[in-house]
């Protein structure tokens, strides 16, 4: 009996990184971080000044202060009191939201009607083979019958 050799730590590797999905998930991430760029860029350059005909365009400078007295040093830390920096929540909260929204309006939403229509398209030509199927087994049946009908009536003939 001969016995299975164990893959060394090396091929277990190399089978990790030959998977599909581990190339597929590097290249999100990679994709993912230049997308990151983008959205800064519109919530720095569009979204800011939009917040900033209100009021600042750093949502960073939004806060408020829980316990006085409150003071931020030159760095943007908190020096004294309480302070809780709800602008720099917004923002990331907008820059979440605007990336959520151009992922699932650009990538994903146009991918799921891509699949759906692929998929509605595998159906339809598998339906129109199983009718083929159907209609050729139905004709084989037909001609079975009839070609045991023929030698029912031939036997009673002699």
């Amino acid at each position: 009996m001969k016995e299975k050799k164990e893959p060394t730590v090396w091929q277990g590797f190399k089978s990790f990184l030959m998977r599909g999905n581990v190339v597929d998930l590097a290249v999100a991430v990679v994709i993912g971080a230049a997308f990151t760029n983008i959205v800064n860029s519109v919530v720095k350059g569009v979204i800011n000044p939009l917040v900033g005909a209100i009021g600042t365009q750093n949502l960073d400078s939004y806060s408020s202060c829980l316990k006085d007295p409150c003071a931020k040093a030159a760095d943007g830390s908190v020096s004294r009191g309480v302070m809780i920096l709800w602008g720099s929540v917004l923002g990331a909260t907008l820059t979440f939201v605007i990336t959520a929204a151009v992922v699932y309006f650009l990538m994903v939403l146009p991918m799921s009607k891509y699949l759906a229509r692929a998929e509605a398209r595998k159906r339809a030509r598998e339906g129109t083979h199983e009718v083929i199927e159907v209609t050729e087994l139905e004709v084989l049946k037909e001609i079975r019958d009839a070609l045991v009908s023929q030698r029912g009536s031939g036997h009673s003939r002699e």
